[in-house]
């Protein structure tokens, strides 16, 4: 539930802005936006959200979170509104639009804050009413720099006092009909919407983001013990490779014995005494039969310890799980949760550095990963890279792979693939020809070689890149490596 106009005037009354000077801006979401204030002799946050269905702006107790990457709107109010001093405010009639009027120097600037549930913005205008920049960029509405927004005067707002043109009011309800809601605490309005918001705050509310938060982490731990349950019946049955290596020998002890189309043989076990009942292919020749069994007990032997290797590394992918999820279900401060759920999946850069097999190199926001041999190649593709992350490879010859990390709705620029394929050129065995031909693919393209040596996969929709050594680039890559170990 959003304010309604009444609530919006009780919070200005309270806070009385005007005078108050604009110290920081932070943005931690696309819909929320944080001032610090200082005024009236002392300092305070006004917490704007234009989250649909909780609109509101009022002082917030909760520590203000930054964004991972600076975002376009919070880098524009640094500039035009940070010290900047706060000469009024006011909401226009009952509309539920607040105009604050800043001066920043010689400069002077209006915010308007509307808080309507499906048109909800932040609208920044020089006093000419041209508009310098928007929080929510609408070209249908006009709303975009160098667009005007005058809403005193009824564009795009109506007349101050009346309901504007598609305002969030219901239709036939008289703007009287609206009361201010009574809310449980002594203390102030403020502080009393801001604990309700905290509760009942829509997709922003502690409740809302806590099942956000359960359904999933809760999904990633139910898949992630059912993988570890396979593991661990497969570890079992390579724990028994012997008994793989004593059947071929069984087998071959008894070539004799077996006839075409036998589906099993019965025989002494010399190893362990008694008989036992060894389960045959009627298609195949006894001599083929033993092999099968030997082949099956050397990838078992050779499997082994790669098994007990993914089953420590899910355990402890499991028990970060769920010791994350037990912090996020702890978390009292709803913007700081919204943004932990938002990096889900993503470890801190620096921990992830430290951990990460092979080398890396990052090139501006751009991550590139090099495997320098099979087991880190395999290393890197069981816990390190995703589907849709790049994956690189030199033609014709045996060499690392290379991966490049991929970015929410970014394409891989060409300079980024220049700088992975010359990469995988130098980490291959084909560095001194000069130049060489490379496939790429996204890494769900790829497929693991049955019963191939580790690491190795084959991939599909492959397309290709053709490469020349750059040594200049190489330079440049080298500044750029980061420090795994």
């Amino acid at each position: 539930m959003s304010l309604n106009w009444k609530e919006i005037n009780l919070i200005l009354e309270e806070l009385e802005l005007g005078g108050s000077r604009i110290q920081k801006v932070y943005q931690s979401a696309y819909d929320v936006l944080v001032f610090q204030l200082y005024g009236r002799g002392r300092a305070f946050s006004l917490l704007i959200a234009l989250t649909p269905g909780a609109c509101r702006l009022h002082e917030t107790r909760r520590a203000a979170v930054k964004a991972d990457r600076p975002l376009r709107f919070a880098e524009f109010c640094k500039s035009r509104l940070v010290n900047g001093l706060i000469e009024e405010a006011v909401q226009l009639g009952d509309n539920r639009i607040v105009r604050l009027a800043v001066r920043q120097g010689k400069n002077r600037c209006r915010c308007y804050i509307r808080l309507w549930s499906n048109a909800a913005n932040v609208i920044v205008t020089g006093g000419d009413g041209v508009i310098l920049d928007v929080m929510r960029r609408s070209p249908r509405r006009g709303e975009i720099s160098g667009g005007r927004y005058e809403p005193e005067a009824g564009r795009a707002g109506g007349a101050a006092g009346k309901p504007p043109e598609n305002a969030a009011a219901k239709p036939g309800r008289n703007p009287d009909d609206y009361a201010v809601r009574e809310l449980p605490g002594p203390s102030s309005f403020n502080e009393r919407i801001d604990a309700w918001y905290a509760e009942h705050g829509g997709p922003l509310s502690l409740d809302a983001l806590r099942e956000q938060a359960r359904r999933a982490y809760g999904g990633r731990i139910d898949r992630l013990e059912l993988s570890l349950e396979k593991l661990r019946v497969k570890e079992a049955d390579y724990a028994a490779a012997d008994r793989l290596r004593e059947y071929g020998d069984i087998i071959m002890t008894n070539l004799g014995r077996i006839k075409p189309g036998d589906e099993w043989l019965e025989a002494e076990n010399f190893y362990s005494g008694g008989f036992v009942r060894i389960r045959l292919d009627p298609d195949r020749k006894g001599s083929s039969q033993a092999e099968s069994y030997y082949g099956q007990y050397r990838k078992a032997k050779n499997g082994l310890g790669n098994i007990r290797g993914e089953i420590a590394a899910g355990e402890a992918d499991l028990a970060r799980l769920r010791e994350t999820l037990e912090s996020l279900l702890k978390e009292e401060n709803p913007l700081a949760l919204h943004k932990r759920l938002r990096n889900k999946g993503e470890k801190p850069a620096g921990a992830a550095d430290r951990k990460r097999p092979g080398l890396s190199f990052r090139r501006g926001d751009w991550l590139i990963i090099v495997g320098r041999d099979a087991a880190e190649n395999d290393a890197l593709l069981r816990g390190h890279v995703k589907g849709r992350d790049t994956w690189l490879h030199i033609r014709d010859y045996a060499g690392s792979y290379v991966f490049v990390k991929q970015r929410s709705g970014k394409t891989v620029p060409l300079d980024i693939l220049l700088d992975a394929g010359n990469l995988a050129l130098f980490y291959s065995k084909g560095r001194n020809s000069g130049e060489a031909d490379l496939f790429y693919t996204q890494v769900k393209s790829l497929r693991r070689a049955k019963n191939g040596p580790r690491g190795l996969v084959i991939p599909t929709q492959e397309k290709n890149l053709h490469v020349k050594a750059d040594a200049a680039r190489l330079r440049e890559l080298e500044k750029c490596r980061i420090e795994t170990r």
